[in-house]
């Protein structure tokens, strides 16, 4: 809890404290008090939280806090937008090329560890398709 208390006041402190209160409304002083973890009587809400990456971009609480549960934090690459039409051409030849895998290794009744493997690199083809379709939408 120390490191993430730590992290979000060292998020604050190293991106213009006075620039970040008044983008989110507080007072600056208030703003250092509440992320001072060394403050009792003071401490970051949750929407303090969210203000705080939104507008300094500083992942490091969340890599903090993420750590503390044995995650990691990455950053997704988010693809290009398409149209809406090529990302249906795209999304329905890669559920095909899993369909055939699939119907292929059942053939004999037995999935290898060779098939299983195709199977999932398929898998992750849909998933790419997937994310341009999503980032495509959002960008439509």
């Amino acid at each position: 809890m120390d490191l993430f208390l730590r992290a979000c006041h060292a998020a604050v402190l190293d991106n213009d404290a006075k620039a970040l209160a008044a983008s989110m409304g507080l007072p600056h002083v208030s703003l250092l008090q509440r992320a001072n973890p060394d403050n009792d009587t003071h401490r970051l809400t949750i929407n303090h939280l969210f203000q705080i990456l939104l507008h300094t971009r500083d992942c490091r609480p969340l890599e903090a806090l993420a750590d503390a549960f044995g995650f990691e934090l990455v950053a997704k690459k988010r693809p290009a937008p398409a149209t809406l039409p090529q990302c249906m051409i795209a999304a329905g030849k890669e559920f095909a090329e899993l369909t055939i895998t699939v119907h292929q290794a059942l053939d004999d009744q037995h999935v290898s560890q060779t098939e299983k493997a195709a199977i999932r690199k398929e898998i992750g083809h849909v998933r790419e398709v997937l994310d341009l379709f999503e980032q495509s939408v959002r960008a439509a």
